[in-house]
């Protein structure tokens, strides 16, 4: 990331409510990974373009997948469909984006 971007590391520069924010620094996540940040910077996917990416397992592509799907809905108002792999992963999205 250029140094003229290196805000767009905090989760707080990234237009979220602050109930969110708060949520997240709750969990101890406050700032996303260089790689992370890139993702949501790359064409147009912050305008609902497809991004594809690949990460090792714990690597943190879950968070770049909510933070494109908390943007979107929060800035369409569209309902959004998030799948996830295990019961256990769902029901703990759940707790917490609820």
């Amino acid at each position: 990331i250029p140094e003229d971007q290196a805000d767009k590391l905090l989760l707080a520069s990234w237009g979220l409510p602050k109930a969110v924010l708060e949520k997240y620094h709750s969990l101890g996540v406050v700032r996303m990974f260089e790689w992370q940040a890139e993702c949501l910077m790359l064409g147009q996917v912050l305008e609902g373009k497809n991004l594809v990416y690949s990460a090792p397992t714990s690597a943190g592509k879950t968070l770049v997948a909510e933070l494109l799907i908390l943007k979107r809905v929060l800035e369409t108002r569209k309902k959004a469909l998030l799948i996830l792999p295990f019961v256990s992963v769902a029901k703990e999205k759940k707790c917490y984006l609820q």
